[in-house]
């Protein structure tokens, strides 16, 4: 019999109106467990019980928010195998990225009990004499937390730790098609000397918990990661109250391929930008913008390497590209790859469903050539182990290229030239910009975010997130 795992509301384990089960993409016959899902009352409950713990949080000296975030990091870097291997047995990706994202979620912790001492305040000269005038940073209050499923704990916890550093309460609503990793976490979290209130754990539908999460006027902020449509339902949401909101949404990455490229280095930051994760990430370089006169080359050297790579299991040894999230994303992207065909792409490599010796949500790494940057594949966001080459003629038409979409998250290019590398980064249209590296993978010291339709609010990550976590009060003070 499986376990069931409740809801974390005001300091207490609760039951929620039903259990949903979380089956691993890996194997569907393998029940991971049932988790609690919350009704709609429980979001208002689970809010009010933040806006208490909020003010006692806020309370509490540098040096007890300092420890309670380090411990959090502590628990989760000796626990890092452990729980790596819950986060990829419910998500998919091979053993090592969920090993790897575990670890990155003890370093955001770490990180940000680093900033709870950093933060000091300003004191300037008024214009006027004999007046002083002080700028301060307060917590801004209740923050909900909306997360995606295809980075479970990393993406949660990059939102969860600033906002306990500043001095804010959580309402954290993960995506549910992984709880196992959020309830993972918020137990952690649970056994810290935090007020009542001050974490709050709520899974459930979108439709239902997400809504009443983000339509709450008792809120001080909402963050959010996932797709561009509902975010822009977010963003409306939260407008409509006043509400602080912070988007990261799709994306449509391009990784340039240039004349002078080293093309064993360009064809592994392909695979790594377009494959790992199965290709499930926001930073996913789905568009391979290549110049014509290491066009061929690449491409061979690129189908090569497809095909040594290896899928299957996602805990099994030495698997490279595991399974797609489920059925429902499996079928979205034979989808795309019909759709694409139909349109004129020629599919060289993949593009079928793959059979292993489990039940899982298996798919070849697809690669097409001789696409346009009109066609709709190219345009919008696939979210799958789907990539897509684009011949240009120089790398002029290619930076051109890379900017011809409505997102702007990451870009990348593979080149040996100083001079077009200084170029590409004052041009390209993007967020984030790469030399030589994948379009997927950043750092959590720096601020990570995009442009146009990928992004909106503040930065995350880094100094830069205290931009929207706290609130700033300027103080004028004559003696």
């Amino acid at each position: 019999m499986s376990q069931s795992f409740p809801l974390f509301i005001d300091g207490h384990w609760v039951e929620g109106e039903n259990t949903l089960a979380n089956l691993s993409p890996s194997d569907s016959q393998d029940l991971i467990g049932h988790y609690a899902q919350a009704g709609v009352a429980q979001v208002g409950e689970a809010i009010a019980a933040a806006r208490r713990g909020q003010r006692e949080w806020a309370k509490t000296g540098l040096e007890q928010r300092y420890a309670v975030l380090m411990a959090i990091g502590d628990e989760l870097v000796s626990r890092k195998d452990e729980l790596g291997e819950l986060l990829s047995r419910e998500e998919g990706k091979p053993l090592a990225e969920g090993k790897g994202e575990v670890y990155r979620s003890a370093q955001f912790f770490h990180y940000y009990a680093a900033e709870v001492l950093r933060q000091i305040d300003e004191r300037v000269d008024s214009v006027r004499p004999g007046v002083e005038v002080e700028t301060r940073r307060e917590p801004v209050g209740v923050v909900g937390v909306i997360s995606p499923w295809n980075f479970p704990m990393a993406t949660a916890v990059w939102k969860i730790a600033p906002a306990l550093a500043f001095g804010n309460a959580v309402v954290f609503k993960p995506a549910n098609l992984v709880p196992a990793s959020a309830w993972a976490l918020t137990e952690i979290i649970s056994r810290q000397s935090l007020p009542p209130g001050t974490f709050n754990l709520l899974m459930g539908p979108g439709s239902s918990v997400g809504d009443a999460l983000i339509s709450s006027p008792e809120i001080q902020a909402l963050t959010f990661t996932g797709s561009l449509e509902v975010g822009r339902r977010v963003a409306a949401a939260t407008a409509g109250n006043l509400v602080k909101c912070q988007l990261e949404m799709g994306s449509k990455n391009a990784l340039i391929v240039a004349d002078d490229a080293d093309l064993d280095l360009a064809v592994e930051a392909a695979f790594a930008g377009a494959y790992s994760g199965t290709g499930q990430k926001c930073t996913a370089s789905s568009r391979l913008i290549v110049t014509a006169a290491v066009h061929d080359a690449f491409v061979e050297k690129l189908i090569a390497r497809l095909d040594r790579a290896t899928v299957g299991h996602a805990l099994a040894e030495g698997v490279q590209i595991g399974p797609v999230a489920d059925a429902r994303q499996l079928e979205s992207n034979l989808a795309w790859v019909e759709r694409a065909k139909q349109q004129g792409a020629n599919l060289v490599f993949g593009g079928e469903r793959l059979e292993r010796e489990t039940q899982g949500y298996y798919m070849a790494p697809t690669l097409f050539t001789e696409t346009t940057n009109d066609m709709a594949i190219n345009r919008e966001e696939v979210f799958g182990p789907i990539a897509c080459v684009i011949k240009v003629a120089d790398a002029d038409e290619a930076i051109e290229t890379l900017n011809d979409t409505n997102f702007g998250l990451t870009a990348g290019i593979i080149t040996n030239s100083l001079k077009l590398a200084s170029e590409f980064k004052a041009r390209a249209e993007t967020g984030c910009v790469m030399v030589n590296l994948a379009t997927a993978g950043t750092d959590y010291h720096v601020p990570f975010g995009g442009r146009k339709d990928s992004s909106f609010g503040p930065r995350e990550q880094g100094r830069y997130a205290r931009e929207f976590y706290t609130a700033v009060k300027t103080c004028y003070v004559k003696a």
